[in-house]
């Protein structure tokens, strides 16, 4: 997972664009957040704000970049622009359809410059069909893609929110791992420069996978909110308070975690209750079980299954999450002496890259050393400052 040498030009503002560029830039290629000479990256200032003066969203995937500002509405600036994509490997872009085309920095245009360009697209709906120009946050994404419908306890129950914008997330990742695949693809030599759309709610449509095939057959039995197996629908794969008011997780859907789940409790007379699609079945099931996860604390739980082949696990607010023994054995969360603490790669190879400057950059902080290597002389950068055009 070495990306040396590679260069990514991010456009891109706020959560979805940036964390698919701190994936590449975790596995080591160079990032250059370019940024407008105005407000730059809005994430820069929303609460809440971090230790270093930063808004926490913004430093949290914003880490080991560079920053240049430019003012895009202006030729000037285009052009400035255009000597960058020269030297490029990849521009991201998240604006909405259109916009590029209107600034002049659409993918037509740069390959004008870079013909072996990877260009990708990052929006909510995609370049086109009847939703392309509409506004969008994640909550509508995973709206269309039917995840919200899915997240209630009963068919007529309310949608509930995800904790984390599933669909951002989901479209940077995948962002990040089509450009990937676009760069391997040209290295091969299949391709030279290649365009990139990506759509969140098309990602999280495409994580329905497990319910899908009903879905797309008109199955009279199409999954519902609280009726299959992943749902709620049956008791072994479920979420159950505890004596002190947290909650454990049982996903027991093979025969042998669910038996080794009721010999390692002493009910060993629920084994064969296990399969079981009787309403009258699964209703005394989920009520022995309700009582029984009432009779210890979560830790006492975790305690008496951790060494049992139950598919069993507590549930953990955010703020335990990145203190738990799993996490640390892992190295995910990170608290360096010297830089923001971060949530880091997930993924780990035996060809990670070199440790890399882990601080957030200062809006404009590099773009007179950009300029720089694009050519342009100590006078040319000075003039651009003073016009305002680059920052």
């Amino acid at each position: 997972m070495r990306l040396d040498g590679v260069r990514v030009l991010d456009l891109s503002r706020l959560l979805p664009g940036p964390y698919a560029t701190q994936l590449l830039a975790d596995s080591g290629a160079e990032v250059v957040k370019v940024e407008d000479t105005g407000a730059g990256d809005y994430a820069r200032t929303m609460a809440p704000e971090s230790s270093r003066g930063f808004g926490a969203i913004f430093e949290m995937v914003n880490r080991g970049k560079r920053s240049v500002a430019i003012d895009l509405k202006t030729e000037t600036g285009r052009a400035v622009f255009y000597r960058l994509v020269e030297d490029a490997d990849v521009v991201l872009e998240g604006f909405r359809p259109s916009v590029v085309d209107r600034l002049g920095i659409d993918y037509e245009t740069l390959t004008a410059h870079n013909d072996e360009l990877v260009y990708c697209s990052l929006t909510g709906y995609g370049q086109d069909g009847p939703w392309a120009d509409r506004a969008g946050h994640d909550l509508n994404y995973v709206a269309l893609a039917g995840l919200l419908d899915m997240t209630r306890e009963s068919p007529d129950g309310k949608p509930r929110l995800t904790g984390y914008p599933i669909g951002d997330m989901a479209g940077g990742l995948f962002a990040a791992f089509a450009i990937v695949e676009a760069l391997l693809s040209r290295e091969l030599g299949n391709t030279g420069g290649e365009y990139i759309d990506v759509a969140m709610a098309d990602v999280v449509a495409s994580f329905s996978q497990s319910i899908a095939y009903q879905s797309l057959t008109g199955d009279p039995a199409e999954p519902r909110p609280g009726e299959t197996e992943l749902t709620g629908g049956v008791p072994w794969y479920d979420s159950y308070e505890t004596a002190d008011g947290n909650w454990v997780t049982l996903a027991a859907l093979e025969p042998k975690f669910w038996r080794a789940f009721c010999e390692a409790v002493g009910r060993t007379d629920l084994v064969d209750a296990h399969g079981s699609s009787d309403p009258d079945v699964l209703a005394a099931l989920e009520h022995e079980l309700c009582d029984l996860f009432r009779e210890r604390a979560r830790d006492e739980w975790e305690a008496a299954l951790e060494n049992v082949d139950a598919a069993f696990a507590g549930v953990y607010a955010p703020t335990e999450m990145v203190d738990h023994p799993q996490f640390r054995a892992r190295g995910l969360v990170e608290r360096p002496a010297d830089a923001p603490p971060r949530i880091g790669f997930p993924a780990r190879s035996t060809t990670d890259p070199e440790a890399t400057d882990e601080m957030v950059p200062n809006q404009g902080e590099h773009t007179r050393q950009y300029l720089a290597d694009s050519g342009y002389g100590d006078a040319e950068i000075e003039s651009l400052l003073e016009s305002g055009v680059v920052q």
